[in-house]
């Protein structure tokens, strides 16, 4: 499967210039069976990087463009009435894809921003009381803007808890920034791409990841790490128990990713910022990535 984890990311690179650690993160949580937020400013390649990993696995892809007026059922689907047949009939909404890319999503309403917890967490949706279950893999990439605030809505806490990492893909290098300007003529849109990777395989991943081997002191490092945000000082709110787990999992992915069986230590603090910063509440609108880091220095592994 190791050449089969490198064909993904050649391919990924393939249309996005540099963003190696980016990448990797986001095949972590695709791997780990959880979803990504991505806060970064317009332009830098969000939608890009989940149109070509959708394409690169050769699964389906639907966009969503969070505005204020969008409700539930446009993301869920709804009952349409059919004269021909004289009964209602379910009009499948975005969801029913394999890569989602809900685009700025705190400009979603609340209302609408909870439709979207249910298949996040159990790969369904329910609508007039009928449950119906989404494609598999199922995997979110929500963006939103770090630095607009009006007319935006921010994400409960319930819903950052869904998104097992959140990261930025920052501004490319400038080294980066010429090899696109170089690229223009001869790069590859994502229509060209070649899917590289079948969903069974992809499944298949999922499985071999999950017996990626965590010993009991690395297990009880990511718990210590975990209640440690609970009783810090300069958090108002730490970290849940779903992020516990989410940590486990993603240093599962991490670790297969880097061709081993077992995880070590330097998974956990690899990942930790991506996986719990968002998850938290800083007390006096301290940076939450600050906090996780300070947290790693003093949290020992026995």
């Amino acid at each position: 499967m190791k050449k089969t984890i490198e064909k993904l990311k050649q391919n990924l690179s393939r249309t996005i210039v540099g963003k190696e650690n980016p990448i990797q993160l986001v095949l972590v949580a695709l791997l780990a069976e959880g979803h990504v937020l991505l806060e970064d400013v317009p332009g830098v390649g969000k939608t890009l990087l989940a149109k070509s990993l959708a394409r690169s696995i050769a699964g389906k892809f639907q966009r969503v463009q969070s505005t204020p007026d969008l409700l539930p059922t446009d993301i869920t689907g709804t009952n349409i009435w059919n004269p021909r047949s004289g009964e209602f009939e379910f009009l499948p909404g975005p969801v029913f894809t394999n890569v989602l890319l809900a685009d700025e999503i705190n400009r979603a309403t609340p209302r609408t921003q909870s439709a979207l917890l249910e298949v996040m967490e159990e790969k369904q949706v329910t609508v007039d009381g009928v449950s119906r279950s989404v494609p598999n893999p199922f995997f979110v990439i929500a963006t939103q803007n770090p630095i607009e605030y009006q007319g935006t809505f921010p994400l409960p806490e319930a819903q950052m808890d869904r998104f097992t990492l959140s990261l930025t893909l920052g501004y490319p290098t400038e080294l980066e920034e010429l090899q696109m300007l170089q690229r223009i003529s001869q790069s590859v849109g994502v229509d060209e791409l070649e899917p590289c990777v079948t969903l069974e395989e992809v499944q298949e991943l999922r499985r071999l990841c999950s017996l990626v081997k965590l010993e009991t002191s690395l297990q009880q490092y990511i718990i210590r790490l975990v209640r440690a945000t609970r009783e810090d000082e300069e958090i108002t709110l730490g970290v849940s128990p779903r992020g516990a787990v989410a940590l486990h999992r993603a240093t599962q992915a991490l670790g297969f990713l880097l061709g081993r069986d077992y995880a070590i230590p330097d998974d956990v603090k690899f990942l930790a910022s991506n996986v719990l910063s968002h998850r938290l509440i800083p007390a006096g609108g301290k940076d939450a990535r600050v906090i996780i880091e300070r947290l790693l220095g003093s949290v020992t592994i026995s």
